[in-house]
């Protein structure tokens, strides 16, 4: 039986960034939209804003996703989107799992 070589497992095209269940959630709920405010983002992934705002700050740390503050009316409001690089990584790592999942271990 031939083994792959060091680095051939698909796990290696997972984002440690990512990976981490809110943050995933948080860039799937992104990667339908152009930009979705953060009251949606929060509801849609089911966490609080406390939560979502540390997730948020690590992925806009990472260079994923956008941050835009602003106003309808008075109202103050936040918009979330994933940058160009975020879009990239995110269906990176979606291959990634894919691949994992359906047991392609030479990635691709």
């Amino acid at each position: 039986m031939t083994r792959p070589g060091p680095g051939t497992h698909p796990r290696h095209g997972l984002d440690e960034v990512i990976h981490a269940p809110v943050r995933f959630s948080v860039m799937a709920a992104l990667a339908a939209a152009d930009k979705a405010e953060f009251a949606f983002v929060r509801d849609t992934v089911e966490v609080s804003d406390s939560v979502l705002s540390r997730q948020v700050a690590t992925l806009e740390k990472a260079g994923y996703v956008a941050v835009t503050k602003g106003y309808v009316g008075k109202r103050p409001r936040t918009w979330l989107a994933l940058t160009a690089d975020g879009r990239a990584t995110f269906a990176a790592h979606c291959d990634a799992l894919r691949a994992i999942a359906g047991g392609d271990v030479a990635g691709g």
